[in-house]
Order: C-alpha cells, then structure tokens, then sequence
C-alpha cells in the first residue's frame, strides 16, 4: 500500500480521524482535508479547505496531483448538523448543511475522476441512518444524507468498472468522548454504542481489494439499532 493515497475530508476528528489514522496505518499516503488544520499523530498532509466550495475543491485535487501525483480513494466525510425547527431553518442554513454533506461530495469526485479512474480506486461517501429515521428538527441533515445514499449508486453506475462507490451509514458512533451508561450500551443488539475505529475498519476494506466485487452499496453500521422494534411502554 505504500504507493497508494488516500484523501479524507473531515478528516481533523471524529469518524474522518479515525478513517485517516486506519490508512495510516496500514501504509497509504494520507491526505487530510478539513475546515480546521488537522495536527494528527500520523503521517499525513493537512490541508485547510471548504469542500463545499467549487474553487477549493479543484485546489484541493490539483494539489493532490502535482504532490502525491495520483489518488487511490476519496473517503467523503465532511459534514455537520443544524438542528433547528423548521418554521426557524433560514435557506442560507439549508444550503450550507447540504453543501457540506452532499454537494461536496459531487465536487470531489467530479474534480477527481481522472485520478480515479487511472488507479482504478474507490469512493466512500459517509452518510447516516438518519437517511432512514429521524430526530424532529433535522430536516437539512437527513436530507443531506439520503441525497448521499442515492448519490453513491448513481456514481458506482457511471464511473464503473474503474471506479467503485459505496457508503457507509453510521449510527451511535461517540466521537467525544462522553460518559456514557449502561443502558446506552445495552440497547444496541451489538451490545455497545460505536466507536471510530468500527467505521474506519469497513471503509478501510471497501477501499482495499478484497471487496473488488462491491459497489454501488450502502453499508448500515450501527449496532443493529435500525433493525429493533422499539414500542413506548
């Protein structure tokens, strides 16, 4: 793996920190995109940019390619959460969640496919189960995420065979490191609320050879929790 690059965004903490330190590990050249200048405890180039910004974005890939000279897997990561009610949700919030979330996930590969497609690499694109279920008041993000869901096999159709797509859909994952009870634990048929490295692991295989026959997939990575019948008693 030691030719191979890996470009994360979002990839300064949380899920995208993880995904970039598993790569890391496991020999790629590591490139971390982030609004925030990441400082990780691995090999890697940070780069500040806005991914939901076109000018950025096409910086972003050109210095990929003058740099590390190819691009092996674009993990798409980047994202956030306005929850707001709706009478309350401005457009200009509406736009920026999907901007983040999803439209800069059609910059990237737009702006990428030639890389891509000479690597015969893969794309990840990082949605959620909230693009199945819902919290009130997450009209923008759960939008962005199901966008993302149909995203992914509309592009493993048209940049296939030399490029796959797929997509994971988290659930729980605790990124900060709160305490947390037994009970939270408890209510996943896993038996535990997730953790990073469980995202970073799958999206490190849907990178890697051994899934060569799978695209266009959305991977639900949340303990079982969508899967449970829950009833108010």
């Amino acid at each position: 793996m030691a030719d191979k690059v890996a470009l994360v965004t979002g990839g300064a903490r949380g899920i995208g920190a993880a995904v970039a330190a598993r790569f890391s590990a496991d020999g790629w050249r590591v490139v971390i995109a982030d609004r925030d200048l990441a400082r990780p405890p691995h090999p890697a180039r940070c780069v500040a940019a806005d991914v939901s910004d076109e000018a950025a974005v096409q910086a972003l890939v050109a210095g990929i390619a003058a740099a590390e000279g190819r691009l092996d897997a674009l993990v798409c990561n980047a994202g956030f959460m306005i929850r707001r009610p709706l009478r309350d949700l401005a457009l200009a919030e509406w736009n920026a969640v999907l901007g983040t979330n999803l439209t800069s996930c059609f910059l990237l590969v737009r702006a990428a496919e030639a890389m891509l497609r000479a690597a015969r690499g893969a794309v990840v694109t990082i949605a959620s189960t909230r693009a199945h279920q819902s919290e009130r008041d997450t009209e923008s993000y759960s939008a962005s995420k199901g966008g993302l869901v149909a995203l992914t096999h509309a592009l493993a159709v048209s940049l296939g065979p030399e490029v796959r797509v797929n997509c994971v859909s988290p659930g729980w994952i605790e990124t900060r490191g709160a305490a947390l009870a037994a009970e939270d634990h408890a209510q996943h048929p896993a038996g535990r609320v997730g953790r990073p490295q469980d995202v970073a692991a799958l999206v490190a295989w849907l990178c890697g050879p051994e899934s060569g026959f799978v695209t266009g997939a959305e991977f639900v990575t949340d303990g079982g929790m969508t899967r449970k019948m829950i009833y108010a008693e």
